[in-house]
C-alpha cells in the first residue's frame, strides 16, 4: 500500500512518508473502552476502562474474572464519545514493597483527580477504600482533560493535563502560568508539605515565581492524552492532539523544564493565534508533525506511544511508535540528526486506537477503544531503505547563489521537483545519470523550499533554505 506525501511548512525538519509494515497480534479481547496499558515490573499488563475499572491481563492472554480494581462510583458516567473517565495508571517505581499506584480520573462533578491506591494482601485485587487523594482541580469544559501518568527515573510523578477544553482554548489557559491546565506537572508523592499530599521537586522550573504554579513542568499543550519517557535515555515524549490541521509530536531531555510547546499561539509549526503571545523565539517546536487531510488517509487525533526499545525487532529500536484515532493507522517515526521519516501501516478498521503500553521486556502493545481489543506490536521490515534515504544530501544548505545534491540514490530518468513551503511546485530539474545535481538558487526568494528526490524505494523531501 502506498501512501501519499503532503507539504507542511517545517521550522527545522525534512519529511519522508512511505509504508511501514506492521503485524499486529490478538492478544486480548472483551475490554470495555481501554484506555490504558500499563505493566506493574513483572509480567501482567494492567488494562485501564474509561468506565472506571482496572482489569489485569495475563502473560497467556487470558483476564481475570474479577477487576483490578472498580472505582466506577467514584468517576463520572461516560457516554460514548465522551474524553472524560478513568484516564491513567501509574505504578510506584517501589510498587513491589509499598503496594502504591495511581490514577488519573474525572470525578462526578466533572473534576480531575490524582489518587493514590494501594494493593491488598491478595497481588490481583486493590482496596478501593484506601483512597489518598493528591491532586484535584477543576475542569471547566468536558473535553481536553489529558489523562495520561508516568513517572520519571527521577521518582517524580508527571502528569498529563489539556487546555481544559472548548474550541480553540478561549480561557487562554495554555499559555497562562497560574493554572494547572495545559501542562505536564511534576510532583514529589513521597513527601507532603504545605497541607498537600504531596511535595514540589525543589528543581521545577517555577518554583521562584510567584506569578505561576509551582507544579508546572512544561506548558503550552493542547491536549497531552499520551505520553512516554524513552527508557534509554529518559527523554520525554508528548504527543499533544491537534485541533483543525496538524499533529504534532514533541520531545525535552531531561534539561527541558519551563518548556512552552506555543499552543495555542501555534499549532503544531503553524501560527494559529498569535493575540499576547510570546516571541516565536521563545517556543519549542515539534520534532515531528503530519496533517489532516493531506497525509493519506483522513486523520484528526493522535495517539502517542513509545520509543520502541524491545528485543523482538531491533531494527526498530530508536522509532517513534504512534497511531492516528480516525484513521486506524499505526505510525512509526525514524529521525536522522534533525530530519525526521514518517510511515503509516495499513487501516486496521473498527479498531480507533486510544492508546500504547508496554511489557516488562519493552515490547509494545496497542488498545483498541471501539472495539475492546489488545494487540501486540510485531513491526516488520520496510519498503523503504533507510540507508537509501539518509544518503540524499543537501548542500550548502542554507546556500545564496547555488545547491548541490547528491542524488546518487535517485531514480533514473526522473524528476527532481522543488516546491515552495505551501506546497506549489517552482521548478523541476531533469534527473538522466547518476551524479552530483548542482542548480543556482539565485533566481529563487529568501525562504524555505521542499526538494522531491524520487528513490528506487519511495519518495524522500528535503528541506532547502535559501538566504
Amino acid at each position: 500500500m502506498k501512501k501519499k506525501i503532503f507539504f507542511v511548512f517545517q521550522f527545522f525538519m525534512c519529511i519522508i512518508y512511505a509504508q511501514l509494515d506492521v503485524t499486529i497480534a490478538d492478544f486480548g479481547s472483551g475490554f470495555d473502552n481501554p484506555v490504558g496499558i500499563k505493566n506493574a515490573g513483572d509480567t501482567r499488563l494492567f488494562i485501564v476502562e474509561k468506565s472506571g475499572f482496572i482489569q489485569i491481563l495475563n502473560s497467556s492472554g487470558s483476564t481475570n474474572s474479577s477487576p483490578f480494581l472498580d472505582i466506577d462510583n467514584l468517576v463520572v458516567n461516560i457516554t460514548t464519545n465522551d474524553e472524560r473517565g478513568l484516564l491513567g495508571l501509574a505504578f510506584h517505581p517501589n510498587f513491589i514493597n509499598n503496594g502504591y499506584f495511581y490514577v488519573n480520573y474525572i470525578n462526578l462533578s466533572g473534576d480531575t483527580v490524582i489518587s493514590r491506591f494501594s494493593v491488598t494482601e491478595d497481588p490481583d485485587i486493590a482496596d478501593p477504600q484506601s483512597e489518598q487523594i493528591i491532586l484535584s482541580f477543576t475542569q471547566p469544559y468536558q473535553n481536553h482533560n489529558g489523562g495520561d501518568l508516568h513517572f520519571g527515573s527521577d521518582g517524580y510523578l508527571y502528569i498529563s493535563v489539556g487546555d481544559g477544553g472548548n474550541f480553540g482554548d478561549p480561557q487562554d489557559n495554555s499559555q497562562n502560568l497560574e493554572t494547572l491546565l495545559g501542562t505536564i506537572l511534576r510532583i514529589d508523592v513521597d513527601t507532603a508539605t504545605n497541607g498537600n499530599n504531596y511535595s514540589i521537586p525543589p528543581d521545577n522550573p517555577f518554583v521562584s515565581n510567584v506569578n505561576a504554579r509551582d507544579e508546572i513542568w512544561v506548558y503550552g499543550l493542547r491536549n497531552p492524552w499520551r505520553f512516554s519517557f524513552d527508557s534509554l535515555n529518559n527523554n520525554l515524549w508528548i504527543a499533544d492532539v491537534g485541533a483543525q490541521n496538524i499533529e504534532e509530536i514533541n520531545m525535552i531531555n531531561s534539561t527541558g523544564s519551563g518548556t512552552n510547546f506555543g499552543w495555542r499561539c501555534y499549532e503544531g509549526s503553524s501560527i494559529n493565534d498569535l493575540r499576547n503571545c510570546p516571541d516565536s523565539g521563545t517556543l519549542t517546536f515539534p520534532v515531528a508533525e503530519y496533517t489532516h487531510v493531506s497525509s493519506g488517509n483522513f486523520k484528526c487525533s493522535i495517539t502517542g506511544g513509545y520509543i520502541h526499545r524491545g528485543s523482538l525487532n531491533t531494527v526498530f529500536n530508536g522509532f517513534y511508535f504512534f497511531a492516528d484515532y480516525c484513521s486506524n493507522e499505526i505510525g512509526t517515526i525514524d529521525f536522522d540528526g534533525d530530519d525526521y521519516t514518517i510511515h503509516y501501516s495499513e487501516q486496521f478498521s473498527g479498531n480507533n486506537w486510544t492508546t500504547f503500553g508496554q511489557d516488562i521486556n519493552g515490547e509494545l502493545y496497542i488498545a483498541g477503544g471501539f472495539s475492546g481489543n489488545i494487540y501486540k506490536i510485531i513491526p516488520q521490515t520496510l519498503t523503504t531503505n533507510i540507508d537509501e534515504i539518509h544518503s540524499v544530501k543537501v548542500f550548502p544548505n542554507p546556500a545564496s547563489d547555488n545547491v548541490k545534491i547528491n542524488v546518487s540514490s535517485a531514480l533514473v530518468n526522473s524528476k527532481i521537483s522543488i516546491f515552495d513551503s505551501h506546497g506549489k511546485l517552482i521548478n523541476s530539474y531533469n534527473y538522466t545519470t547518476q551524479n552530483m545535481l548542482t542548480f543556482s538558487t539565485k533566481k529563487y526568494a529568501k525562504g524555505i523550499y521542499l526538494i522531491k528526490v524520487p528513490l528506487k524505494s519511495g519518495i524522500v523531501y528535503k528541506k532547502l533554505v535559501i538566504r
